[in-house]
């Protein structure tokens, strides 16, 4: 139990009959948004844990995690039926190259996720790192049906804060709708839609892409955009894509 803090859950906040926002309070060290950290409960006396992106920015308490439940997950269908004042495991440090830090100079920022892969990318918006360092920032936020498009409200006051400095584009890949781009990401890429909607185009020369999320989505996307001439950003090889897989 050394390597945990212990952790008091403030709050629960049900998306959809699968997706969850936790809410936890608990001393953790500096972190940076973009980040992940350890979370976990003692079940049948195991300590099962798993990592879980921060969706507050680095000044904002409690901690907030977006999650969905696994069918049969040990951990995640326990993590649903918590209540206020019960307590979790929370790992002290949190990792994790999902940060801006990482991230080269460049006039647009594309921020592309799937399902609570926008967990890092709202935390992301939340600082002034994104807005002093990029002309245009672009999230696209892919998932299924509607009910899946959480964080809405949070995202239309990220807009009202930045007016003509952030473009908003929702996907619904299995229901129609008059506001988002049906399909995925990777195919609209390829057939221009995605740009045509941003208003910008994905380049060499002016674009850096973060993607997180479904591993196919980001594996897809990443060779559209291989194909287009960019490549994967290293410290010592400066591209232009960032990954991080959700499971």
């Amino acid at each position: 139990m050394a390597a945990w803090n212990i952790g008091k859950v403030v709050e629960i906040k049900q998306w959809s009959n699968k997706l969850f926002s936790l809410y936890v309070e608990s001393d953790i060290e500096p972190f940076k948004a973009g980040q992940f950290i350890k979370i976990a409960l003692e079940i049948d006396g195991e300590v099962i844990g798993r990592p879980y992106s921060l969706v507050n920015p680095p000044v904002s308490r409690p901690l907030e995690f977006y999650c969905i439940e696994v069918p049969d997950g040990p951990l995640t269908s326990r993590l649903t039926k918590l209540t206020a004042g019960d307590k979790i495991l929370v790992a002290p440090r949190a990792h994790g190259f999902m940060i801006l830090d990482e991230v080269p100079p460049a006039r647009h920022l594309w921020l592309m996720a799937t399902g609570t892969g926008v967990g890092p990318f709202l935390s992301i918006l939340a600082t002034d790192q994104p807005w002093q360092h990029f002309e245009q920032v672009v999230l696209v936020y892919a998932v299924r049906t509607l009910s899946e498009l959480g964080y809405q409200e949070r995202i239309a006051q990220i807009a009202a804060k930045h007016p003509g400095q952030f473009a908003f584009i929702p996907f619904l890949s299995r229901e129609p709708s008059d506001f988002a781009l049906p399909g995925r990401i990777p195919q609209a890429i390829t057939d221009g839609r995605l740009e045509a909607r941003a208003g910008i185009a994905i380049s060499t020369e002016n674009s850096q892409i973060m993607l997180c999320g479904n591993p196919q989505m980001v594996k897809d996307t990443n060779n559209v955009l291989v194909e287009r001439g960019l490549k994967k950003h290293r410290r010592f090889d400066h591209g232009q894509i960032t990954a991080e897989n959700y499971w």
